[in-house]
């Protein structure tokens, strides 16, 4: 049975360089990112962790990482307890030029029945990659905050 994925497609204008960076850089990621800074060298078998007001609310390990193409690593919640017992699941950027413009897809699998990461996953990925788009785009993030896609992580 094949498990279920989240899948999300945004065409960016901006260069591959530019947007593996923005995935990268931990000052930048506070910016689109809800504040969370994203922790880790980069190299393949490296630990990843997520960082918002100090806590760590997700790690990982890197699984590749082909700058300026391909970015993965595995993705385990650390806060909610519920969320905490679910296995880990993989996040895949692949970013490919189109001209002016790059087209970033992201891919975020490996989720149980009826997980409960899928469904934060599913209201989170989307406002994160908005609004870096439009930092990238125009220097300004958009402001959504957290309680309004109703994610808790510290249940």
């Amino acid at each position: 049975m094949h498990k279920p994925e989240f899948i999300y497609v945004t065409y960016i204008e901006t260069t591959p360089e530019k947007l593996w960076d923005a995935l990268t850089s931990s000052e930048f990621s506070k910016r689109y990112w809800f504040g969370t800074e994203l922790r880790s060298d980069w190299k393949v078998g490296s630990p990843v962790a997520l960082v918002m007001d100090g806590a760590v609310t997700d790690m990982g390990a890197i699984l590749e990482a082909e700058r300026p193409r391909r970015l993965s690593y595995t993705f385990k919640h650390q806060l909610d307890k519920a969320m905490r017992n679910e296995p880990a699941s993989k996040v895949v950027f692949n970013i490919e030029p189109h001209g002016q413009f790059v087209k970033l897809t992201l891919t975020h699998e490996g989720f149980v029945a009826g997980s409960r990461i899928l469904d934060g996953i599913s209201r989170g990925w989307p406002a994160i990659l908005s609004s870096l788009k439009s930092l990238l785009e125009t220097g300004k993030a958009i402001a959504i905050p957290v309680s309004a896609l109703g994610i808790n992580g510290s249940e």
